[in-house]
């Protein structure tokens, strides 16, 4: 195993013409050899070294996906610098915080609208360069701030153990927790990664997910360079399906999200044709029938006779090549993974977190249940506790928290263990996720958030008497309130209002509403007058339904 996360690329050098990447630029999607990135890389520690950044310094990176936010933190890495990533959607509040907390000492930004908007919470900025924009605009442009190399890309001789990268995740209260993880604990990783999934030589992923999110920044950029797979950097969410087409990738990594984005496109465009719509449902149903091994001969011939005519034309629109997907940082609906399945497009779920770097399970293609979060990766250790919470041990189990030793106890055993949190079921090996001991929201799209914060927040206006949100593995969150007001829009304005301090994810897009308060007596609030939120989602079940099939408000 390599010492240092920057060998991967170093490994490629001897073929600098290889391509790694695929970008967009103003005259189209271009190739990105590994000698480019590595004379990039150069650059950057160039610019290090000249501003005197030395082992251990921060270097914090938000920005959108590319070849620029690889080469900044290659260059880190290889100069033994520790790259603290950050979501470019969060809000400026906690970019700025957590700008302080890791202490870090350059700021790479997208662009001066982002800039602007921490100014304006902030007077501790440190030195700032950004990556687009007009000269002026920031305090160093790019290719301003760069030097010219003066030597090649390099890589220090590292201890495997030293902190790589710290990545800040939501806790239940409070600030985020920066998760300190080092070389050894995302090589590790990826190197047990590898073993779960088959990469070819001519494979092409496009990248969805930000780089601040550990699941793709292990699995979509670190991995795919470990074993020279070309990364195609994504426009933006926007712009994903046009790339698809464009880019022709062969595996793609995905929360839920973007594949019920996909579905909701082709239900909406059957809606036009009772026979399509029929026939796209049996379609569907034959091939999660072939796929569980369940079809007769009859119905694998008529299978194999509809697939090309119905599956054909919207695998097409994913790029004609997507041969494998990777669903991660949410649990995939069981209606998501009927359908892509029984269109023919191999499906596997895995699980993990940023304080494991993050793989912990995942479902192997030869013997696949979607539903699972699959076996735990070779040499993960995993045991259930009383409480059933799932407890992981390995190798990529990360250092702690950065400067929270409470926090870290609370969660790390002196021998090793980590308690993840999550409450599961074991069959036959298999881990299925059954929920979350601390009531964290999990979004379909991966974004998580304790809603205890955000509920708090909204009942500070006397209009909401009691509040819970829902959300979890759904697209967006819906505001369940006890209130006197009927006007829907009115309310979501107002707690979106009241919102705006939160990740910019965090907003209603629907309310149910409840004249009569929740009580101890009818079975909804504890002695403490907590809210039972299992009790609520059940009471309100039918009015959630309705409000995720785009009925809105509902009694």
């Amino acid at each position: 195993m390599h010492k240092n996360i920057a060998d991967l690329l170093k490994q490629h050098l001897s073929s600098p013409d290889r391509p790694l990447y695929k970008e967009w630029s103003e005259n189209g999607w271009r190739d990105v050899a590994a000698g480019e990135v590595a004379a990039q890389a150069a650059r950057w520690q160039e610019a290090y070294r000249r501003h005197g950044f030395g082992k251990g310094d921060r270097i914090a990176i938000c920005a959108k996906n590319s070849v620029s936010w690889v080469a900044a933190d290659l260059a880190a890495l290889g100069m033994g610098l520790v790259s603290v990533p950050l979501y470019v959607i969060d809000n400026p509040g906690n970019i700025a915080w957590c700008v302080e907390n890791s202490e870090s000492r350059l700021l790479v930004l997208e662009n001066a609208r982002v800039l602007e908007s921490l100014r304006q919470v902030s007077s501790k900025l440190p030195e700032v360069v950004c990556l687009s924009g007009a000269a002026g605009e920031c305090v160093s442009k790019l290719e301003s701030w760069l030097p010219q190399a003066t030597r090649p890309f390099e890589v220090a001789d590292t201890d495997p153990d030293s902190l790589a990268t710290i990545v800040y995740t939501s806790g239940t209260t409070g600030r985020p927790k920066g998760v300190m993880l080092s070389h050894r604990n995302i090589l590790w990783n990826v190197e047990g990664a590898l073993k779960l999934v088959t990469l070819y030589d001519d494979d092409l992923l496009l990248s969805i997910l930000p780089l601040s999110h550990t699941f793709e920044r292990t699995c979509g950029y670190y991995l795919p360079l470990a074993r020279g797979v070309q990364v195609a950097h994504s426009r933006g969410i926007q712009q994903v399906a046009e790339d698809l087409v464009a880019v022709r990738p062969t595996i793609m990594i995905a929360v839920p999200r973007v594949f019920e984005r996909f579905l909701s496109r082709i239900e909406q465009a059957l809606k036009r044709s009772f026979v399509k719509r029929e026939v796209f449902h049996l379609t569907v149903r034959l091939g999660w029938r072939c796929f569980k091994g369940e079809a007769n001969p009859w119905e694998r011939a008529l299978y194999a006779l509809l697939k090309p005519r119905v599956a054909g034309p919207i695998m097409e629109k994913l790029g004609g090549r997507l041969r494998l997907t990777i669903v991660g940082g949410a649990a995939v609906e069981a209606r998501i993974a009927h359908s892509f399945i029984g269109l023919g497009l191999s499906m596997v779920q895995g699980y993990g977190l940023t304080e494991a770097s993050p793989v912990v399970s995942g479902g192997p293609e030869s013997n696949n249940d979607p539903l699972s979060a699959g076996y735990p990766m070779e040499g993960v250790e995993t045991r259930v506790s009383d409480q059933n919470e799932l407890l992981v041990r390995s190798p990529s189990v990360m250092l702690g928290y950065w400067r929270n030793p409470e926090a870290t106890a609370a969660v790390l055993s002196p021998d090793g263990w980590l308690n993840t949190g999550d409450q599961v079921d074991v069959h036959d090996g298999r881990i299925f996720i059954k929920g979350r001991t601390k009531d964290i929201l999990v979004l379909s799209n991966g974004e998580k958030l304790p809603p205890e914060e955000a509920e708090a927040a909204i009942l500070a206006d006397e209009m909401f008497e009691q509040v819970m949100l829902v959300g979890e593995g759904r697209p967006f969150l819906t505001l369940v309130t006890v209130t006197q007001e009927k006007d829907e829009r009115k309310l979501v304005r107002r707690a979106n209002e009241l919102l705006k301090g939160f990740p910019k994810w965090v907003r209603v897009r629907r309310v149910i509403t409840e004249s009569q308060p929740w009580t101890v007596e009818d079975g909804v609030l504890t002695p403490t007058l907590k809210v039972k939120r299992r009790e609520i989602l059940a009471k309100y079940k039918t009015g959630i339904e309705r409000a995720y099939s785009g009925g809105g408000r509902a009694p």
